[in-house]
């Protein structure tokens, strides 16, 4: 049968040494560092909880090059939040924290930007906050780097610069809830599919950006991701 629209193109993402991986759904993981959480309001371990972008929020960096994204519409607070991204290969439900690496087919480096004015105005009426989150070219990303290549990662500098001027600074080894943890709660609540993306959580120092502004997101062994605002 044949389609009534154009169906959308499908997102794709480099692989570091060749290919593309394509994108399903882009999940995050909030306040998964203590130090972003006391930022944020809260008070450490809590238990995790999750949001989801579109894919087409992705925005594909080569490694080498500048992308660009544009100043988002209705924010007068445009946020970076560096994050470790992981890439899952192999689907599946409830799966437990011992198998969890078996699931993931790489790592990559991210920025989750956020429109912090309208995720605030959601939060304080009680409302769901996608439209702080879940925008257009809200997520960019550096290529994938398979797990073969890097191994299983466990810790690892995490920065974002902004100008040149450092504004993030931790080690991956640092979140709450590490990546099988993460898959282990993600996987009760949606059966994760290859191509999925996890976004997961973002160190303390989280600002603002404003046409211009170059930001420059790294982690030890995945390259550095850097993002222009125009």
């Amino acid at each position: 049968m044949s389609l009534v629209i154009p169906a959308p193109a499908p997102v794709h993402l480099p692989v570091a040494g060749g290919g593309l991986f394509p994108v399903h759904r882009i999940y995050c993981v909030g306040r998964n560092y203590v130090d972003h959480a006391k930022e944020m309001g809260g008070d450490g371990r809590e238990p995790p909880f999750f949001f989801l972008k579109p894919a087409d929020a992705a925005v594909p960096v080569a490694e080498g090059q500048t992308g660009t994204i544009p100043y988002p519409s209705l924010t007068r607070d445009f946020h970076y939040e560096i994050e470790w991204v992981v890439a899952i290969g192999k689907g599946g439900s409830n799966i437990s924290a011992a198998d969890a690496v078996n699931h993931i087919y790489g790592y990559a480096v991210g920025l989750d930007m956020t429109r912090r004015d309208l995720q605030s105005d959601m939060k304080k009426a009680g409302r769901p906050w996608s439209i702080g989150k879940g925008f257009d070219h809200s997520a960019p990303i550096g290529p994938i780097h398979p797990r073969t290549a890097t191994g299983e990662m466990h810790k690892g500098a995490i920065t974002l610069k902004v100008n040149g001027q450092m504004r993030q600074n931790s080690d991956v080894s640092m979140l709450i809830w590490n990546v099988s943890e993460t898959i282990e709660q993600l996987s009760k609540g949606w059966t994760l599919q290859p191509g999925d993306l996890i976004y997961t959580g973002t160190p303390a120092g989280i600002g603002p950006v404003v046409p211009g502004d170059v930001m420059e997101g790294a982690i030890d062994g995945l390259g550095t991701l850097r993002v222009a605002v125009v």
